[in-house]
């Protein structure tokens, strides 16, 4: 069941009414696929919201799930766990060390001229791994989109095929892209199952048995599949949801700009020209429409911005029928919906008259035929704010949401989603506005990040990634300041909570800034010194300390030390601990710069959690 809208927040409320209307059984999950976290809790929290305001009153039962993660264990259910493995060997994180270990073996053939050309100078293997990283994500989005062409390279043509079926041969310098393909495949030809072949050829195998299947529905199969939010999905995809119908209930909620046919208002219109489409043509647009005729039949930003949505709906066509619509629309008369909820908008400000325009697909000369002129004193709707960096963008933020939230009593926080560009660049600065006010005061307002990595807000992962890194790092104090914000890490080395002000206050005093000692130091290409506790380092701010404690408040340089002599009493047990933990790192960063296999890095590994956490205890 495929239902297509210009609100997301009328697709919603219809996903949530079928969900009220049509439970499953008690215990039974409900699996929803999204494209996002943030997509996932604006539905957990519709679902939530009491039945009078037309939720379910509870979210339960749900089980959320990226695309990718779903389909692959669906190509499972079918084919057999078997047949195809719990992670594919073609799986991008697999596939970069996959092709870390092929990269030298092939480099010896004139095809890869190309790529010996930049990893010369690779004296650490980084351009190597920066390399398999790129390819590996080249080859994970063949696997999805162009699955044509890998089958072609496997049965060892060295061509491109384009959306007609034609071939044309790959360019010579390109060519290195079908071979490497080619080693691939060689590489993983041992493998039991479907998965040596890789993704398309499970994908195939799926369709092919999932056209004849004769019996019930195969276990692990979800009796229901809600999919909601995602603005893309490959062909790949969009056909194994198909597949899945035959057992499943599948209800798709796609967000379309506009009601109207629009696959002909953008470049490349001639290869996606339905024969069936679910939208009709706007009256007055042309059957064919010319580049010099767009801007009297279309709206600019759709022709400008929708090309990835332009192709979405083009593959859902294909998938759509008149006759399918005519078997499910009675569930939706029943409810009291349609299949296709378009909404006009009032146009009462200016980002209502934009949504209105892009629905009904007007050019800019009826928009300013049928609409009135709007004062942009006074509405708005749309605001585009100028700022010098990010940490000012968030300050702006916050001062527009607390007006916002103001001039709407009815406007509540969990009703606003904010977008960024990349989150994880954003999330401290959002922490450090948002996050400063306490609870209480009156211009707090609740927030949450979503779809962070785990590194991001997880100290402990931020911990072991800071000390992996130890060979590379400067060891300045904000790194180890760091650490000590870890509770396991403080655990292990017995530093209370009440320490910490005392030890940044030491460490600030002693005068040290960077660097373990002077041979540390020399180690990423800086001069030596000549001598061991190098300025400002930590054992020059450590000597410091302990010649403080020893000889106290009158005495003089020693040996060229200036003694701290804020270290004393019983305060000074606080600087056993960090001593043990200096130790440690610097243990930590001789034994990690040598070289050395798999086996033994896993043991470091494992010597490296113990000897720097400790668990909390029942934990």
């Amino acid at each position: 069941m495929l239902v297509h809208g210009n609100l997301a927040e009328s697709l919603r409320d219809l996903l949530v009414t079928w969900i009220r209307r049509y439970p499953l059984a008690p215990l039974e999950q409900e699996m929803v696929l999204v494209q996002s976290n943030g997509n996932a809790q604006w539905l957990k929290l519709a679902l939530a919201e009491d039945p009078e305001a037309g939720g379910c009153g509870i979210a339960a039962g749900l089980e959320f799930s990226l695309p990718s993660r779903f389909l692959w264990q669906a190509y499972r259910a079918v084919l057999g766990r078997e047949a195809v493995p719990e992670v594919s060997p073609f799986d991008k994180p697999r596939l970069v060390w996959r092709l870390m270990r092929l990269l030298p073996e092939v480099m010896g053939e004139p095809l890869y001229a190309p790529l010996r050309r930049f990893l010369a100078d690779d004296g650490d293997m980084r351009k190597r791994f920066q390399l398999a990283e790129r390819l590996a994500d080249l080859f994970d989005q063949y696997q999805v989109y162009r699955a044509d062409w890998l089958a072609a390279w496997a049965e060892g043509e060295d061509v491109l095929v384009d959306a007609r079926g034609g071939r044309r041969p790959l360019a010579e310098d390109q060519r290195w892209q079908a071979a490497l393909w080619r080693a691939l495949l060689a590489d993983v030809a041992g493998t039991s199952g479907l998965a040596h072949a890789g993704r398309a050829a499970v994908h195939a195998a799926f369709l092919e048995k999932a056209g004849r299947w004769q019996g019930e529905r195969p276990a692990g199969l979800p009796r229901r599949i809600l999919v909601f939010g995602i603005s893309s999905l490959p062909r790949q995809s969009l056909e194994v949801l198909a597949g899945l119908a035959r057992w499943s209930q599948v209800l798709m909620c796609v967000h379309n700009p506009c009601e109207h046919y629009w696959a002909d208002i953008v470049t490349d219109k001639d290869l996606l020209r339905a024969g069936v489409s679910r939208q009709r043509r706007r009256e007055g647009v042309p059957q064919v429409l010319s580049e010099d005729q767009l801007h009297l039949h279309a709206h600019p930003l759709l022709a400008a911005w929708g090309k990835q949505g332009r192709d979405f709906i083009a593959l859902l066509d294909e998938q759509d029928s008149a006759e399918a619509r005519q078997d499910y629309a009675a569930y939706f008369r029943e409810l009291g919906e349609r299949i296709d909820l378009f909404e006009p908008r009032p146009g009462a400000t200016l980002l209502q008259q934009l949504q209105d325009d892009i629905r009904d697909l007007r050019p800019l000369a009826e928009t300013r035929r049928i609409w009135d002129p709007v004062d942009p004193r006074r509405d708005g709707s749309i605001r585009f704010h100028v700022a010098h960096g990010p940490q000012r963008e968030v300050e702006i933020l916050h001062d527009q949401l607390l007006a916002a939230f103001d001039a709407d009593p009815g406007l509540r926080p969990r009703d606003v989603i904010v977008m960024v560009p990349d989150i994880n660049a954003y999330a401290p600065h959002i922490q450090a506005v948002f996050g400063l006010l306490d609870p209480q005061d009156a211009r707090y307002i609740p927030f949450s990040l979503a779809d962070q990595g785990r590194r991001q807000f997880d100290p402990l992962v931020h911990a072991v990634e800071l000390l992996v890194g130890l060979p590379q790092s400067r060891v300045a104090v904000s790194d180890l300041l760091d650490l000590l914000e870890v509770p396991a890490l403080r655990r292990r080395f017995g530093i209370a909570d009440g320490d910490l002000p005392l030890l940044h206050r030491w460490i600030r005093g002693a005068g040290i800034r960077w660097g373990l000692h002077d041979e540390q130091r020399a180690s990423l290409g800086l001069p030596r010194t000549g001598e061991a506790a190098a300025q400002n380092s930590w054992l020059f701010g450590l000597r410091r300390m302990l010649l403080g404690y020893a000889a106290g408040f009158e005495a003089n340089a020693w040996q060229g030390i200036e003694p701290y002599a804020e270290v004393g009493g019983l305060e000074a047990a606080a600087l056993g601990p960090l001593l043990r933990l200096v130790d440690k790192l610097d243990e930590t960063w001789r034994a990690l710069r040598t070289p050395a296999g798999v086996d033994t890095w896993c043991t470091r590994l494992r010597a490296l959690l113990a000897d720097f956490f400790a668990a909390e205890e029942g934990g």
